[in-house]
């Protein structure tokens, strides 16, 4: 397919905390679209406080897709995201309107706008093998250093506690005997099947810390404490809740391990820290638009995007 033939997808991304919503949902609003989530953690059920899953309020009447639709204890990859999300994005172009994917997880922005290849097949046996050694005392860093042997870029990307994630791109290496770091760029060689116009907020280190401290003081405000005892009570049945930032901080206060304050600070230093890694990831997407959103409304920061867009097509 010729790239002018191709439908244009708008692209709102960027770190946790830093906006993307209101700048996407004022996009939408501009241009008769909807939003398709681009959140590793949004797309699951029961987690909406964890998650920091977008208010009704916040939607301003926007639709959006792929939020809260799969079971936490349900195994989710990026190829089923990626088939769940085009599958939306088709629906909302064969509806006359604007499909805008939003989101701040890189592998799934990543999946949907590059040809990336997840037909190796999982070997379950190796999965479970790799997913026990990280339940031994110092089996997280064991396994974040056996990835850093074979794929030293991926376990520069990938933070050791990640262990799904870490898991799967030794398992990628055993099976091909080609690091999956070597996998994606090969992928990206190949064309897509949108005209991708990717956009990305940015902020001052300090501003941003002080929009993930309010994030995480409003979560609390809205219930993450009672959301994170309700998960506990069936952890074997929620085991992505785990991974989520704030849970296992939230937890060990609950289980008296921590006071609940230490457990604030972590969370906010953990939040932080996951800013870090998707600012690194963004940054090394030569695709990206950069704009400064200090001191800038999501209206403004919307009007400025949809100029380019229109500057980008020629209208």
């Amino acid at each position: 397919m010729e790239s002018a033939n191709k439908p244009v997808l708008p692209v709102i991304a960027g770190p946790t905390a830093s906006g993307k919503t209101a700048v996407a949902v004022a996009l939408c609003l501009l241009l008769g679209g909807e939003v398709i989530s681009a959140d590793s953690m949004q797309v699951y059920s029961g987690m909406d406080v964890l998650s920091a899953m977008p208010t009704v309020r916040e939607m301003r009447g926007v639709r959006h897709h792929m939020l809260g639709c799969v079971d936490p204890g349900e195994k989710y990859t990026a190829d089923a995201y990626r088939e769940a999300a085009k599958a939306c994005i088709h629906d909302v172009i064969k509806r006359g309107k604007v499909p805008v994917l939003c989101g701040g997880t890189g592998l799934y922005i990543d999946a949907v706008t590059r040809p990336m290849s997840f037909s190796q097949k999982s070997d379950e046996a190796m999965h479970e093998e790799l997913l026990a050694l990280a339940d031994v005392p110092g089996g997280r860093q064991r396994l974040h250093d056996m990835l850093k042997e074979v794929d030293p870029e991926a376990a520069a990307r990938l933070h050791v506690n990640d262990v799904r994630r870490v898991s799967r791109a030794i398992e990628i290496y055993r099976l091909t005997g080609i690091p999956q770091t070597e996998h994606t760029r090969r992928d990206r060689q190949r064309p897509g099947d949108y005209r991708e116009i990717i956009f990305a907020l940015d902020w001052s280190r300090e501003a941003l810390y002080r929009r993930i401290d309010a994030r995480v003081d409003a979560m609390l405000e809205a219930g993450l404490v009672d959301e994170v005892r309700a998960l506990m009570k069936d952890e074997r049945r929620h085991p992505t809740a785990a991974q989520a930032i704030g849970y296992k901080e939230i937890a060990a206060a609950l289980r008296g391990e921590i006071p609940m304050e230490e457990a604030v600070r972590w969370t906010k230093q953990a939040t932080r820290n996951f800013a870090k890694r998707q600012l690194t990831w963004f940054r090394r997407d030569e695709r990206v638009t950069w704009l400064e959103a200090e001191g800038e409304s999501a209206e403004a920061l919307a009007r400025s995007i949809r100029d380019m867009i229109d500057e980008r097509q020629g209208t």
